[in-house]
C-alpha cells in the first residue's frame, strides 16, 4: 500500500513539474501565442475538441489495430520458421532488424506511391513498423526453452510436433506479450505518421496524422496540444489493453503476470 502511494504521489508531483514547466514556456514565449498557449486554457479548449476526437481516433485505431494484428500473425509465423531451422535462423533474422533501422518516414513516401494513398497503405506502414518486435520477442522464447527440458520431452519420444506445442510455444506467450506491448504502442506511431504523409481520401474526414497536418498548416498551436493529448491516450489505451489480456491469459500459470505476494 505503501509503494502504490509512493509512486502515485511520484505521478502527481511529476505532473506539477511539467504544468510550471509550461507555464515558464509561455512566459518566454508570450509574444508569440501561436508558439505556446497559456496552460490554463488548454483544458477548456480540450473539453471543446473532445467531440472531434472519437471519429479522428477511430480512423487511427483501425488503421492501427489492422496493422498490429497483421503484425502478430506474420511474426508469430516467422518466429515458428526462425526457431525449426538454426540455419534458416542464421541466414534470414538479420534482414528482420532492417525493419527497426529504417526510418519509416523515409519508407512511408514508397508505399504511398506503391500501394496509393488509403487506409490500406496507412495500415501497411504500421504493420511494417510493429513486425519486428513480435519477431524478435517470439523468437527468442521459441529457442531459449531449457535444455533439460527438451531432452525430457526427447526422453518421452516426443516428436517435433508435440515439442512445439506442449513445450515451445507455452514457453514463448510471455516474450510474445512482451513484443505485442511494444508493438501496439509503436503502430500506433506507424499509424499517425502514414496519415501525414497519406492525409485523407475524405475531405474533412481522417485519422490523428490528418487533423495534426491540417492544424499545423492552420497555425492552431492550441489544437495540435488536443490532438497530441488524443494520440497519447490512444497510445496508452492500447498499451493498457495488451497489458491487460497479458495478464488476464498469464496469471495463472506465469510469475511474470502474478502479484507479488511480499513488497
Amino acid at each position: 500500500m505503501r509503494q502504490r502511494l509512493t509512486t502515485l504521489l511520484n505521478a502527481v508531483a511529476v505532473f506539477a513539474q511539467c504544468c510550471s514547466y509550461g507555464n515558464w514556456c509561455y512566459g518566454y514565449s508570450a509574444s508569440r501565442p501561436t508558439c505556446c498557449p497559456h496552460p490554463g486554457l488548454l483544458p477548456a479548449l480540450w473539453l471543446r475538441a473532445f467531440r472531434h476526437w472519437p471519429e479522428h481516433s477511430r480512423f487511427t485505431a483501425e488503421e492501427a489495430v489492422g496493422g498490429l494484428i497483421a503484425s502478430i500473425v506474420v511474426g508469430v509465423a516467422i518466429a515458428l520458421i526462425f526457431a525449426q531451422s538454426r540455419w534458416i535462423r542464421r541466414m534470414l533474422y538479420p534482414y528482420t532488424i532492417l525493419l527497426q533501422t529504417v526510418p519509416i518516414v523515409a519508407v512511408a513516401p514508397l508505399i504511398l506511391m506503391w500501394v496509393g494513398a488509403g487506409t490500406g497503405s496507412v495500415t501497411l506502414i504500421a504493420f511494417i513498423i510493429s513486425l519486428a518486435p513480435i519477431i524478435a520477442n517470439t523468437t527468442q522464447g521459441l529457442v531459449s526453452v531449457e535444455e533439460n527440458l527438451v531432452h525430457l520431452f526427447l526422453m518421452h519420444n516426443a516428436s517435433a510436433r508435440q515439442l512445439l506445442v506442449s513445450l515451445r510455444l507455452p514457453h514463448a506467450v510471455p516474450s510474445l506479450f512482451v513484443g505485442i506491448r511494444i508493438a501496439s504502442g509503436i503502430a500506433v506511431i506507424g499509424a499517425i505518421t502514414g496519415e501525414l504523409y497519406a492525409g485523407s481520401s475524405r475531405v474533412g474526414e481522417g485519422g490523428l496524422g490528418y487533423s495534426i497536418l491540417y492544424a499545423s498548416s492552420q497555425l492552431q498551436t492550441d489544437y495540435l496540444f488536443a490532438l497530441v493529448l488524443a494520440a497519447t491516450v490512444l497510445g496508452f489505451s492500447f498499451f493498457f489493453l495488451v497489458s491487460f489480456l497479458e495478464w488476464y491469459f498469464l496469471h495463472h500459470w506465469h510469475e511474470s503476470a502474478r502479484t507479488p505476494e511480499v513488497e
